[in-house]
């Protein structure tokens, strides 16, 4: 009940809100001894966290992860894992028209009409901070898939209209839109640029793509891994879409088309991006998320109130022109937290 929490051996529970005290994770079904220490996570909540350009919100979070349990001299003891991220950069006052009115395009309207008692300040539980914990959660998912030697990379493939034509691994972590193709990252500056001086927002696609991951994860029936990446990604809040390898595409062709020889030597072809039947083979997994642009912006906007009265809302505050760049490491997170989660299923039963 009440949806906090996420996978089966591997399970995260996230809790906090935005303007709170701070976001949190527990982990539970980690396995004993795996190296584990608060350095461990700056590289990656670095890459997520607010205030890293100019373009970003001015919230400046250091976003340093605090170990509360399930570590012990540096290793993981196999009981749940509690981590802690403090809101240490807080402005309250500019969300107190939030009391009574209901932003455009975010959860504000569903989470009164769910809940009728809700933190409204920063978007509370709904907002994109929650997602600092997933990031973190993500670290120790990493660690539980070290030994199988899986790479995961995610980055932008598109923004504000603008697409990536070349993917250059080494280039995503040059840029601060983590684009693979330095060749469109100017132009994805001057859209989000104009954009933000517009007062407005810009939305994406990120890919996602895990290579080393053996054949095997998965589940035949319900818990499909491609059901489970979908879910994963899907709940995270500004995502609405998501396609494994050639998704949409596969729909327009033939099935002589579509489908991926196999040879002594592996599959010539990966149009399934990577899962087949519900279950991993071998391939590289590639998925894709449509990234929708941020709700809360500068501009009026037509709403009603509490009472169900229309208004009119121009928003004050700090807020991102597009969540695509914040997006990537959520999503690599989820993505790990996935295949922790059916790693370890599959070690049960093989």
């Amino acid at each position: 009940m009440g949806g906090n929490s996420f996978g089966k051996t591997f399970r995260i529970t996230t809790f906090g809100e935005s303007h709170g005290t701070g976001i949190g994770v527990v982990i539970d079904g980690c396995p004993s001894r795996i190296p584990l220490s608060e350095d461990d996570f700056a590289v990656e909540m670095a890459r997520r966290r607010p205030g890293r350009t100019p373009l970003d919100t001015p919230r400046s979070e250091p976003d340093r992860v605090e170990i509360l349990s399930g570590v012990f001299e540096g290793l993981t003891t196999g009981t749940p894992i509690a981590l802690f991220i403090r809101n240490q950069d807080v402005t309250s006052e500019p969300y107190e028209i939030l009391r009574s009115l209901f932003r455009p395009g975010h959860a504000d309207y569903t989470y009164f009409e769910k809940y009728g008692h809700v933190d409204f300040r920063g978007g509370g539980r709904s907002s994109a901070r929650e997602t600092a914990a997933r990031v973190a959660a993500g670290v120790v998912a990493q660690k539980v898939l070290a030994p199988l030697k899986i790479r995961i990379m995610a980055y932008t493939v598109e923004m504000g209209g603008i697409r990536a034509m070349h993917i250059d691994f080494d280039a995503v972590h040059k840029n601060p839109f983590y684009c693979p193709d330095m060749a469109v990252v100017e132009k994805m500056r001057e859209v989000l640029s104009r954009a933000k001086d517009a007062g407005d927002s810009i939305g994406g696609i990120v890919e996602v793509r895990a290579t080393g991951c053996p054949a095997g994860l998965g589940e035949p029936v319900f818990d499909k891994l491609s059901a489970d990446l979908a879910k994963a990604v899907m709940s995270v809040g500004a995502v609405k879409g998501v396609e494994i390898g050639d998704g949409f595409e596969s729909a327009k062709r033939r099935g002589s088309q579509n489908n991926d020889p196999i040879t002594p030597s592996g599959f010539e072809t990966n149009h399934a991006g990577g899962i087949l039947g519900g279950i991993s083979n071998g391939d590289d997994i590639v998925l894709r998320a449509a990234v929708k642009p941020i709700p809360s912006i500068m501009i009026e906007q037509e709403t009603i109130d509490r009472e169900g009265r229309p208004a009119r809302l121009k928003l004050e505050g700090r807020f991102d022109a597009s969540a695509v760049p914040r997006a990537v490491p959520v999503l690599k997170a989820m993505v790990a937290i996935v295949l922790a989660d059916h790693y370890l299923r599959f070690k049960s039963i093989s």
